[in-house]
């Protein structure tokens, strides 16, 4: 049980509001959908949590096989807390936490190797997309704009890196409408 992805899901009828220029609710509700199965299932053969609170996530992350992490009111930063302290808890040494608006996500378990903390940016070099840090360190998230340096800073204070990973896949996070249309390949599917 080296190490577990945890998905921090927002409820889908709130997700990405900054899209109701592009997209109605029913759409917005889809997409955010559409995108967190595609980032669950980057994650295999790990296993995966999901941590959130809100009842009909809860219900498809069953769906889809994912470990329920139930963490009303706490807010992203110390959902992931909170989920990351499950998953030491259950035995996992090594957490990738992995963000549920990454239509392109690919091979999730490749992070999961090192001993630091490994930190996947957005393509802005702002956002953190994807972190991945030893259970047990106390690493503390800081979410929101500029979290990557944020980031970087605490893996440094805890003495862990951190080591930089650029992946493409992982770093087209969907937060625009302009990010709706990804390189190459036409408009993100919410089918």
């Amino acid at each position: 049980m080296a190490a577990a992805v945890l998905v921090p899901v927002k409820a889908f009828a709130r997700a990405k509001l900054r899209l109701a220029p592009a997209l109605d609710g029913p759409a917005r509700e889809a997409l955010a959908r559409h995108m967190a199965t595609v980032v669950v299932a980057a994650a295999s053969p790990l296993h995966v949590a999901v941590v959130c609170d809100d009842d009909a996530v809860a219900s498809w992350a069953g769906a889809v096989g994912a470990e329920v992490v139930w963490a009303p009111g706490r807010g992203l930063d110390l959902a992931v807390v909170e989920g990351v302290g499950h998953l030491a808890s259950r035995g996992f040494q090594r957490v990738v936490i992995a963000h549920a608006d990454l239509p392109l996500a690919t091979s999730l378990a490749e992070l999961a190797g090192g001993t630091g903390v490994t930190l996947v940016p957005d393509r802005d070099d702002d956002g953190t997309n994807v972190a991945v840090v030893p259970a047990g360190s106390g690493f503390c998230f800081s979410y929101g704009p500029a979290s990557f340096h944020r980031h970087c800073r605490e893996a440094r204070r805890l003495s862990l890196g951190p080591t930089v990973v650029r992946v493409p896949e992982l770093a087209w996070d969907v937060d625009r409408p302009a990010d709706l249309v990804l390189p190459a390949s036409g408009p993100v599917p919410c089918d």
